[in-house]
């Protein structure tokens, strides 16, 4: 997309940038070295990228940043750069709704197996503090998810990708990931290339005590989980559009999907105020 800032993982950034709008992007927490964003090495958030959902991709990442009151680092995971990297060569498969459909899995594998590292699709909006989820990780996790309980009714999502029903379906869409867990330790390149997947998206090289939950409004399902009046234990802080958002023509208006594009309108308007 013509004029974004990007930053990339090694604290290069591309377009033009802005002290005032890295500072906001932040909360104002974020440390500037000559202009440009410092970004700790804290918490890695890998975000699943498709060419397809660029924008999607734009409005998470900025929802996460807007927010953050630690410093993160945010990486897309774009299947063209980790075929060219020569760590991912599988071949697409009919039933790959995404571009990011397996190399998600080489989350701790792009972490060098260290510390703490979350993964997440990019049709994420957060409405919440990421630390808020960081505070909940235990170590005596390998991973730690939302364990929905999610049959989907449709036939189809997104611009027409077939929709898949198995065992833990969505649990793989955001994820805690313990890097340094010894478990952990079996995803690298040549297993995510050649394994099943039933193998990785139900978890299956670790045993069920070795999965921590999280609340499932760190991974609300547009269309499946419910606000209950009254009780703010069910208010979304992450709002997944895993049928399709309004970046879609058919899902501009799904539920929340004013959200969505009150957060891409501020979002384009802080890319202007970079160009100018």
């Amino acid at each position: 997309m013509s004029g974004c800032t990007y930053l990339h993982s090694n604290g290069s950034v591309e377009g033009k940038t802005s002290d005032v709008l890295l500072k906001d992007l932040s909360n104002g927490k974020a440390n500037l070295v000559n202009g440009i964003e410092k970004i700790g090495k804290d918490f890695k958030i890998f975000v699943g990228y498709d060419q397809r959902e660029d924008l999607a991709y734009e409005v998470c990442r900025y929802s996460l940043l807007k927010r953050a009151s630690i410093p993160v680092e945010i990486v897309p995971i774009k299947q063209s750069e980790m075929r060219q990297k020569g760590v991912y060569w599988r071949e697409r498969g009919k039933l790959e709704s995404t571009e990011f459909s397996f190399s998600r899995f080489l989350t701790p594998y792009l972490a060098n197996y260290q510390g703490w590292a979350m993964f997440v699709d990019c049709d994420f909006l957060y409405l919440a503090d990421i630390k808020e989820l960081f505070d909940l990780v235990d170590d005596k996790y390998a991973v730690m998810c939302v364990q929905h309980d999610y049959t989907p009714k449709e036939t189809t999502k997104m611009d027409g990708a077939v929709q898949t029903v198995y065992p833990r379906k969505n649990w793989s869409s955001m994820v805690l990931y313990n890097c340094g867990h010894p478990k952990n330790r079996v995803l690298t390149p040549e297993v995510v290339n050649k394994e099943s997947g039933a193998f990785l998206h139900r978890f299956q090289w670790l045993e069920d005590d070795e999965i921590g939950e999280v609340s499932f409004v760190w991974n609300f399902l547009v269309g499946h989980n419910k606000v209950v009046e009254g009780d703010p234990n069910t208010s979304p802080k992450a709002i997944h559009y895993t049928l399709g958002g309004p970046w879609f023509e058919q899902w501009k208006d799904c539920e929340f999907g004013d959200l969505w594009l009150k957060e891409m309108k501020e979002y384009k308007r802080s890319v202007e105020k970079i160009v100018d």
